[in-house]
């Protein structure tokens, strides 16, 4: 499997076509869950929109939200796409597809990076019975439980987060972001990362392991993606309501998890911060450089939306925003 895939779909959840099949949940939805949905959408700011343009003097940046996983409908975009993002200078990924080779051959020979390597496992720090549930969960996404137990709480988070239809599926990883390198390979335009894969790992294990454990035990229910949930996503995804695909995940995660609303909700802010808020301040600092050049911005499309969202930060650094064809 793709690591940085792994990585990243707890951010959006992951689409489905082939072995996964469901229906989309929106068809569903009670009056009252509609209203939710629809009162939280009325308050963010740009919660649509997968391709847009901003400008500013001679820089004209194409800001395309992407999908990390594959979907058959992403053909005819890429088609739309490749007329006018062919004529860039540079293409900008979260992380390029050589860097998630090269860590990858490195995982290969070393898996530590995402191993607990010393000290209690999570057998010993978990609950007998949260134990068990956990362990039947992953084993069915092919992690037998003797692994899980020597696994990082953040990586088993994004097990979770994929279907175990989903490993069945061929080219499950050819999203968005691979299909946009392809037309920047063929072109022969330079390729960059905004972060890296190690920056990404120690912003995950930036909190203790124990805190770790908490939220994985607290969260289990909530990150657990099926197959209603992958096509829910991604026809979402499809019809560019990005701020729609954070928002409802964020309703299914609180009915899910157990929790009362203060509890889940402070969980949601933290989720928020680290894989959001403190990401796209990150990558900021890379992009606002950017000077005389037309470049795209390829990243995951929940990370255009609302006050913190890379559409709004640019808007406030001077860019002049136009919502583009996708």
């Amino acid at each position: 499997m793709r690591v940085l895939t792994l990585l990243t779909c707890l951010l959006l959840p992951i689409s489905a076509y082939g072995a996964c099949e469901g229906r989309d949940l929106r068809l569903e939805m009670s009056s009252e869950e509609r209203a939710a949905l629809d009162k939280a959408l009325s308050s963010i700011v740009f919660p649509e929109g997968n391709h847009w343009i901003a400008r500013k003097d001679n820089t004209v940046l194409h800001l395309i939200g992407t999908l990390h996983t594959n979907d058959e409908r992403m053909g005819d975009v890429v088609e739309r796409l490749t007329p006018t993002l062919s004529k860039a200078d540079a293409f900008y990924f979260e992380i390029t597809q050589e860097e998630m080779d090269a860590f990858e051959r490195d995982l290969a020979q070393d898996f530590s990076p995402v191993m607990i390597t010393s000290g209690p496992t999570l057998i010993d720090l978990m609950a007998e019975e949260e134990w068990a549930a956990l362990s039947a969960n992953l084993a069915e996404r092919g992690i037998p439980g003797w692994m899980a137990a020597k696994m990082r709480p953040w990586f088993l988070s994004m097990m979770l987060g994929i279907p175990p239809c989903l490993m069945e599926t061929p080219d499950f990883d050819r999203g968005m972001d691979a299909r946009l390198t392809e037309i920047a390979k063929e072109h022969a335009i330079p390729r960059h990362s905004l972060e890296s894969v190690e920056e990404l790992i120690a912003m995950f294990d930036s909190h203790s392991l124990e805190e770790q454990v908490q939220s994985l035990v607290r969260l289990a229910g909530a990150l657990q993606s099926g197959d209603n949930q992958l096509i829910t996503m991604a026809n979402t995804y499809l019809e560019e309501k990005h701020a729609e695909i954070i928002q409802l995940a964020k309703i299914q995660g609180q009915k899910a998890s157990g929790l009362t609303p203060q509890e889940f909700e402070a969980e949601w802010e933290g989720f928020e911060d680290q894989l959001l808020v403190q990401r796209n301040n990150n990558w900021l600092q890379k992009i606002l450089p950017l000077k005389d050049q037309t470049v795209v911005i390829a990243v995951g499309a929940g990370h255009l939306a609302d006050t913190h969202g890379l559409l709004r930060q640019l808007e406030l650094a001077g860019y002049k925003l136009e919502r583009a064809p996708f």
